[in-house]
């Protein structure tokens, strides 16, 4: 997937999330984008909303969270706290693209797709809570750019019918995240081999949205084929945020990066070529010598011959044709063996 210059085909594209780690303060999400930068991320992604994106204005029990991270808070009330403001957002998009990033946001109705038209983003990331509505992903699909769909709370069918909404439009490009909806999310429930099954069902690039603890989840998600990681990213742990238990800081989130690109340089490809050091210690890997001294017209027997290292003689693959073959020559003790020699 080409998401602006950057083609998640050579490298893992890895996305620092703001979130709500601005914490209020425009300075403060400013110093995270540079912060972003510095740790080695490639994106920086918003969250592009008003409270009345997401939800209504009500303390109905139906609106309250109860149990997690954030109980006891009303969605509208909690929504307001953790908000972007939209008055930041050229601002924002200025200093990701002055940091040499790719800036792109997550809208969360069709007014905020349009507000966000005219930073032309590379990119939307569809969150998993808005996944389950086809109308809306047609309505992002139609903006003909990337589509990155988290599928942390939606089922199998909902992942089929986002799919398809963003196919509805001719819109093709379109990358699946498995991510686990918890806040923070334990590791006994990432069922990250998940990830090689998206690709192969849904024929869609594949990622990670982790919200877990610590670098270990995305590591293993590139491992398994993810090739866009997301991890929420905050200045430093003395900033408050609605998100601060499951983010990482500068240095939490270097280190991530640095393990994430020492996993996809392991990967590698698949190939069993040698390469060019491989083909000159080939000569270190077994060939038949001599055992013991053998005569002219002496036959080669399990006793005067052996597999040993180096490899300058003939392939051990040859050891049972040359076994009650008669010797051309005196061989003398740890001499190879050749064709020419039976």
């Amino acid at each position: 997937m080409k998401i602006a210059n950057f083609d998640t085909s050579k490298n893992v594209f890895i996305i620092a999330e703001l979130s709500a780690n601005h914490s209020g303060s425009l300075e403060t999400a400013i110093k995270t984008i540079k912060a972003a930068k510095r740790a080695g991320a490639n994106a920086i992604k918003l969250q592009t909303y008003t409270p009345d994106s997401l939800t209504l204005n009500s303390r109905k029990e139906d609106f309250m969270i109860r149990g997690g991270l954030w109980d006891g808070a009303n969605l509208y009330e909690l929504y307001q706290e953790a908000l972007t403001p939209r008055e930041w957002h050229a601002e924002l998009f200025r200093v990701v693209h002055e940091e040499g990033l790719i800036c792109f946001s997550s809208p969360f109705c069709k007014d905020d797709v349009d507000f966000l038209e005219q930073f032309n983003p590379p990119a939307y990331k569809i969150a998993s809570f808005e996944a389950n509505d086809p109308e809306f992903i047609r309505y992002v699909a139609s903006k003909n750019k990337p589509m990155i769909i988290s599928t942390g709370i939606i089922t199998e069918d909902e992942i089929y019918a986002a799919v398809y909404a963003c196919k509805v439009e001719n819109n093709h490009d379109v990358a699946l995240l498995k991510c686990t909806s918890s806040y923070p999310a334990p590791l006994n429930e990432m069922n990250l081999q998940t990830i090689a099954a998206m690709r192969n069902k849904f024929s869609a690039e594949v990622g990670f949205s982790d919200h877990t603890l610590g670098i270990v989840a995305p590591v293993v998600a590139v491992s398994l084929g993810a090739r866009i990681i997301e991890k929420h990213f905050i200045l430093d742990k003395s900033v408050r945020s609605v998100d601060e238990a499951f983010s990482l800081d500068e240095r939490e989130f270097s280190e991530m990066v640095k393990a994430v690109r020492d996993a996809e340089a392991l990967l590698g490809e698949a190939k069993f070529e040698l390469n060019q050091k491989e083909i000159k210690n080939h000569k270190f890997a077994r060939s038949l010598y001599a055992s013991a001294d053998i005569k002219k017209g002496e036959k080669f027997t399990e006793q005067n011959i052996r597999s040993v290292r180096p490899g300058y003689g003939l392939h051990p693959k040859f050891k049972a044709d040359l076994i009650g073959k008669t010797a051309k020559r005196d061989i003398e003790f740890a001499d190879k063996i050749t064709k020419e020699d039976f």
